[in-house]
């Protein structure tokens, strides 16, 4: 038996392994690979565990990548404008952090963690 066979009624090549033949199939490149952090990541993990179709289907068509680069730069922005206004909402100034340097890391960590929660329920987790 050919190791290799084409079939032409739907133009794809087959491999023999053991006693069938499985089509050999690759992905599409993608056309450039953009830098994925925290945010793309944990939306990808998102993907993967709740949204298979619509992983499989990006995946699969070769979008993943940009997408994901997509939802991060959303998610990274949405936190930079957000932890802003909140701070300036509440008067956590630079004048706040050299008066009193703990008082100003507790609440913006405070102002971090809720700015978090709301950039996971808007566009990570959705």
């Amino acid at each position: 038996m050919d190791k290799y066979i084409y079939d032409a009624s739907n133009g794809l090549w087959y491999e023999l392994q053991g006693d069938y033949y499985i089509p050999c199939l690759t992905l599409p490149a993608e056309k450039e690979n953009k830098p994925i952090s925290l945010w793309g990541q944990r939306h990808k993990h998102y993907l993967q565990e709740h949204k298979r179709t619509v992983y499989i289907s990006l995946l699969t068509s070769g979008k993943l990548n940009n997408y994901l680069a997509d939802i991060d730069e959303q998610a990274t922005e949405m936190m930079f404008r957000l932890v802003e206004q909140m701070a300036d909402k509440e008067g956590v100034t630079e004048q706040l952090k050299v008066e009193n340097p703990m008082l100003w890391v507790g609440r913006m960590n405070e102002i971090q963690a809720r700015a978090r929660e709301i950039v996971y329920a808007d566009i990570i987790y959705k």
